[in-house]
């Protein structure tokens, strides 16, 4: 029972953290709606917080993570990312977090492959 509440406590982080760092979205609500409903589902928070710290920070990328995102697909990995990346603060580092987006998929695929 602890391990669903801390999942269900990390899942809320991450809904809180992306609603408090993407006020202003560029995509319409049900667009989003649909976004979280079918994306979000597919990774664990904890890789989410993970790889969205490595796209739009100095974070350091955790393997096992790769499963869950290569789970998720590409399509929704660029999406979410784009997603956030299309906040009007970031606006001018887009191609910074888009590169940043396609490498980490890449790299992630890479060992999808050898594992």
């Amino acid at each position: 029972m602890a391990n669903l509440s801390s999942h269900v406590t990390a899942l809320f982080i991450v809904v809180a953290l992306v609603c408090a760092f993407v006020p202003a979205f560029s995509v319409e609500e049900a667009e989003a709606k649909t976004l979280w409903d079918t994306c979000l589902v597919k990774i664990t928070p904890k890789c989410a917080l993970n790889i969205i710290a490595v796209v739009f920070g100095n974070g350091t990328l955790i393997e096992s993570c790769c499963h869950d995102l290569v789970q998720e697909g590409k399509v929704c990995h660029d999406n979410l990312i784009k997603y956030i990346a299309d906040r009007p603060s970031l606006v001018g580092r887009e191609t910074q977090y888009l590169k940043k987006r396609d490498d980490v998929w890449s790299h992630c695929v890479s060992i999808s492959k050898t594992a």
